[in-house]
């Protein structure tokens, strides 16, 4: 009975921390909701990389949907401004789609260089002629042949 209880009490910490992690916010507007929630889906989180602001619970995620709160219902700034100010603090890095610029231009160029490049060592590879074999050589591969066929039917 000790145990059920035991676990009952950790289940229900685990359960009141999970829920201490999610922020309310108070929108005037269904309007600022969908602009704020848009925001933070399409922006990423600088500590998690992969994970957009939405998704993540580390503390700088936390701290910048304040931020966006705050640009976006207290300050009454646009979709663009919000995305300059977080561009301006911490690079193209926290857009899912950076602009493409000259600073960018490897991003979004490495995936067509890489294709092409896979591309003409595909070509290299099927076009690659056989080297020719002197007689002395064709003779002797033709015997291994030959031997290998006699080694397989007598088994």
């Amino acid at each position: 009975m000790m145990w059920r209880s035991l676990a009952l009490a950790l289940l229900l910490v685990g359960v009141s921390h999970a829920a201490s992690t999610v922020e309310t916010f108070n929108f005037p507007s269904d309007e600022l909701r969908v602009r704020y929630q848009g925001l933070i889906d399409e922006i990423r989180c600088p500590k998690c990389q992969n994970t957009n602001l939405s998704g993540s619970d580390a503390p700088i995620a936390k701290d910048l949907r304040g931020t966006v709160y705050r640009l976006v219902v207290t300050e009454g700034k646009s979709d663009d401004e919000v995305r300059e100010f977080l561009v301006a603090r911490y690079g193209d890095f926290v857009l899912y789609d950076p602009p493409f610029r000259p600073g960018t231009w490897l991003l979004w160029l490495a995936p067509v260089i890489a294709a092409l490049l896979a591309g003409w060592v595909v070509l290299r590879l099927v076009r690659r002629r056989p080297i020719p074999l002197s007689e002395p050589e064709r003779a002797r591969a033709e015997a291994l042949i030959e031997q290998s066929k006699l080694d397989g039917s007598t088994k």
